[in-house]
């Protein structure tokens, strides 16, 4: 299978059996969707879902949040992973998005980026789910799941898995595309004990190709 067949043969897939796949976080608006997004950094979104409905009714914009203490808001977060770095984040993001974007989340990455806590990936998620840009989050499971099946070759940075997979998917499902590979890796083509077996992108997987090699052979 080539490449290109191997991209057409996943993506054919996802879009017969998971057409309207989208971020499992509970978000309202592009403010608490990139606040989600932040608090969501190696944390699951279960466990974010669980904390942001009293973040968001504490402080339910841009202003009540730039108003807010860290002490506050650690106290808020503080089951989520890494509380002490993104209270700070997000009192600083709150700040940020008043004094230089008029409390308005930006649509464009690059001023996306300046925000505290914001790296590319969190960038690159706003930017999509919310302004349908063709913008390809890559995080772990993004970055395991591409690599596994083999849409992506010898990628070492999430950058390069980034532009890999924007070369050959089609621009018009690069939104969406993003979902398809967090949910299969989140459920399926899990890190630890992949559901191979079960796995509908079996045929296409280059990784399944070689374990069953390997297993041939022993």
């Amino acid at each position: 299978m080539t490449k290109k067949e191997r991209y057409e043969f996943v993506l054919e897939y996802f879009k017969k059996n998971v057409p309207n796949a989208e971020t499992e976080l509970t978000y309202s608006s592009p403010y608490e969707l990139i606040v989600a997004v932040v608090l969501s950094a190696q944390c699951t979104d279960k466990r974010v879902n669980m904390v942001t409905p009293r973040l968001f009714n504490k402080y339910p914009d841009p202003i009540s949040l730039s108003k807010s203490n860290i002490d506050d808001v650690f106290n808020i977060i503080r089951s989520i992973s890494y509380p002490n770095n993104k209270a700070k984040h997000l009192v600083g993001l709150g700040h940020m998005l008043i004094e230089k974007f008029n409390g308005v989340v930006p649509s464009n990455v690059d001023d996306l980026v300046l925000l505290p806590g914001v790296g590319r990936k969190t960038a690159n998620v706003v930017a999509s789910v919310v302004f349908n840009q063709p913008k390809m989050a890559v995080d772990t499971h993004v970055f395991r799941v591409s690599s596994r099946i083999g849409l992506t070759t010898n990628s070492k940075t999430p950058l390069d898995t980034e532009k890999q997979l924007v070369k050959f998917i089609p621009e018009e499902l690069i939104h969406i595309a993003h979902h398809w590979l967090i949910l299969h890796g989140r459920y399926v083509c899990t890190a630890k004990k992949p559901k191979c077996e079960s796995c509908p992108l079996m045929v296409a997987c280059k990784s399944f190709k070689k374990l069953s090699k390997t297993s041939s052979h022993q």
